[in-house]
Parts: C-alpha cells; sequence; structure tokens
C-alpha cells in the first residue's frame, strides 16, 4: 500500500462500507446481485449518502455568496484606490486591505468552493477503490471493509451497456466501454458547465459581474469542464457515474435556491418578485410600483361583517401648539339654550375654534326671546 493509498484508507473504507450496505439493500428488494445496475445504485446512493452529510457546507456556501455581494462595492472601492499601482508594496498592501475585508464580514473567495474541495478525497477515494475490484477479486490486494474478495468478483463482473464500472475509455478495447464512457465525460462536462453559467447568469446582480474576480470565475467555468473533458478518458465508469450524478443533485439544489431565495438584486430575485406580486393579485390585493420600479403590494381593503352594523369614526381633532394648553368645556346651561338654538346647533363633536362675533342687537333680541319663554316682560329703554 502507497503512501497515497493510506492516507485514503479510512475515507475508501467508508466508501465500501456504503457501496456494499446499498448493495444489499437492492438485492434484499430482488434486484440481480451481479448486475450491474444494483451496483449502479450503489454509486447513486453514495452520492446521496456524501451529499447530505455535506449539506452544512452547503449552507455555508450559500451565505459566503451573499456576504460576497455585500462587500462588493467595498472591493471596488479598494480597487479604485490601487488602480494604476503595479509596484509589490502596493499590490501586497491591496491583497491585506482586501482579507481584512472579507475577514470583517465573515466570508471568502474561496467559501464557495467548499463543497468541491471537501468531495475531491471521495472522489479520489472512490477512484482507488474500483480499480482495486480487479486485484481484490484475484486475490493480488487486501480487502477494503466488507469488500472481500468474493464481493469483489461480483462487483468486477456485472456490466452496465456491456461495460464494467472498473473499464476505462483508454484501458479497454471494448467499444461498449468507449461508448459508455463518451456519453458519461460528455454529461459530466454538460451538467458542470450549465451549472456554473446558469449560477452566473441568473443568480448574480449586474454589479457582481464586474469586478476582475467575476471574471476569473467565468473564464474558470470554461476550463473545468474541458480539464475534466481531457482527464475523464482515464476516470472508470463508476467514477464518471459517481460525478455525473453529484453534478445532477447539486442542480437540483441551485435551482432550488435560485427560485426560493435568490441573491438580492439578481434577476432571480426580479423574477421572485414578480411571481409573488402575481399571486398577491389573484388573491385581491393591488400591487404597485415606486419611482424606482420596485414593487409595493398594498393591503386589501377591510371587508364589512355582514349583519353588524359599521359605526362611524370620530375624526380627529386639530393639533395644538406645543405651548398651548386644553381649555376645560363647561356643560352647558339647559336654562340659558333655547329651543331654537338647540334645533339649529350642529351635531358632532366640539371643535376647538373661537366662537362666531355678536352682531349689534343680538344681545336684546336674545332677551326677547328669553322673556317670551319664561312668560316675563322686557324692561323698558329708558
Amino acid at each position: 500500500m502507497g503512501f497515497f493509498d493510506t492516507i485514503l484508507f479510512p475515507i475508501k473504507w467508508v466508501v465500501a462500507h456504503i457501496m456494499v450496505a446499498a448493495h444489499n439493500l437492492f438485492t434484499f428488494i430482488g434486484m440481480d446481485p451481479s448486475g450491474g445496475w444494483s451496483w449502479l445504485l450503489s454509486i447513486v446512493a453514495l452520492v446521496v449518502v456524501i451529499r447530505i452529510i455535506l449539506i452544512p457546507l452547503f449552507v455555508r456556501q450559500i451565505k459566503a455568496q451573499r456576504m460576497m455581494q455585500v462587500v462588493q462595492p467595498e472591493i471596488q472601492k479598494l480597487q479604485k484606490k490601487y488602480k494604476g499601482k503595479t509596484d509589490p508594496a502596493s499590490r501586497q498592501a491591496m491583497q491585506q486591505e482586501m482579507m481584512a475585508i472579507y475577514k470583517e464580514n465573515g466570508t471568502s473567495p474561496f467559501a464557495s468552493c467548499l463543497p468541491l474541495i471537501a468531495q475531491m478525497p471521495i472522489f479520489f477515494s472512490l477512484f482507488r477503490v474500483l480499480n482495486a475490484l480487479g486485484p481484490i477479486s484475484r486475490g493480488e490486494a487486501d480487502p477494503i471493509g466488507p469488500l472481500d474478495q468474493a464481493t469483489a468478483k461480483v462487483a468486477e463482473s456485472s456490466e452496465i451497456f456491456g461495460a464494467s464500472l472498473s473499464s476505462t475509455f483508454l484501458g479497454s478495447p471494448n467499444i461498449e466501454v468507449k461508448i459508455v464512457t463518451a456519453v458519461l465525460v460528455v454529461l459530466m462536462c454538460a451538467t458542470m458547465l450549465f451549472q456554473q453559467k446558469h449560477l452566473t447568469q441568473k443568480n448574480m446582480p449586474a454589479s457582481a459581474l464586474d469586478n476582475p474576480m467575476a471574471r476569473q470565475q467565468k473564464m474558470l467555468m470554461y476550463v473545468l469542464p474541458l480539464v475534466f473533458a481531457v482527464s475523464g478518458v482515464s476516470f472508470p465508469i463508476g467514477v464518471l457515474l459517481y460525478w455525473t450524478t453529484s453534478n445532477l443533485w447539486s442542480m437540483g439544489q441551485q435551482f432550488w435556491v435560485i427560485h426560493n431565495s435568490p441573491t438580492p438584486g439578481s434577476p432571480a430575485a426580479i423574477a421572485l418578485e414578480e411571481r409573488r406580486a402575481r399571486r398577491r393579485a389573484r388573491r385581491g390585493q393591488p400591487v404597485l410600483e415606486d419611482d424606482a420600479g420596485t414593487l409595493l403590494i398594498e393591503d386589501a381593503p377591510e371587508q364589512r361583517v355582514s349583519g353588524q352594523r359599521q359605526q362611524p369614526k370620530r375624526k380627529d381633532r386639530a393639533k395644538k401648539s406645543p405651548g398651548q394648553t386644553a381649555q376645560p368645556v363647561e356643560p352647558a346651561d339647559p336654562e340659558k339654550s333655547s329651543p331654537a338654538a338647540e334645533s339649529d346647533a350642529p351635531a358632532g363633536p366640539l371643535e376647538d375654534a373661537a366662537p362666531p362675533a355678536k352682531k349689534p342687537g343680538s344681545t336684546q333680541a336674545a332677551a326677547r326671546k328669553s322673556s317670551a319663554a319664561s312668560g316675563k316682560k322686557p324692561p323698558k329703554k329708558k
């Protein structure tokens, strides 16, 4: 056992246990134990288990991407500050200030690569396990956990469309192996390219695409599939199947995030607001837009409850100045009020307004009316 195999042995042991346990499960439900489909589904089960374990890293990746969008204005200011300065001291100072911004906001430009980096040991461990099927089945290598000589013989003899899981494009003259390998390489690269391009176009705002880091990521988006296309001819079919299935899982996760929790300001976020606006419009809630074009949702008017009379609402009084104090209102004297005044008085709350100015002769007229009501004669003028 070489140095590389010694380092990967614990991970190889876990990979072998998951694959054999999944194969036993599929055999228990009636699948052919020597068929290639039971072992193919075992690799798919390995992908599911590994990706479930990596969900915390995926959540951290999403949070890091959100924070990267938040710090983009500060990064752009820093780049403008050191624009045109190419000396080593300025470049080092810019990198130090940039890393300080990332550290202050709890993010890193490499945080989005965490799921990919975490899968690399599993990728190489599966590669070594599949390559060891032949030597283990012939007794030339030690078993790996539950993957003993008998189990390795069954796995080695199983085929999918005439190709075994441990076969490679360059290592087998079989035409079926070359066709299956070529199809899996194309699927692996296509799913990887679509995943990266879909993320760049729909889940990133336009402001985040106009910086050197975004241009590097865009270049990497096309370089990585090309690298895997060239190196894929040396991978066993089982490894290609693992990587393609993992890409499909990543696409499903990405579609869910873009559809339900997109990056603010991205095209996906705008599409989400439009969907929410259409749903609220169907419920009877009018949708408005402000001057910036942002969708505003107006609450639906309150419906009157049937069978209950809607009470009138009292109008608010005019606000008093800060230095003015409220004057107490004296109760009206029923003896001083006349029926005519009561009938002419408007209904409603008392207003804090000044009383109207009295006209000349109004005092005498009021006195005559009061005397007529009480039966007394008014006093004569002297």
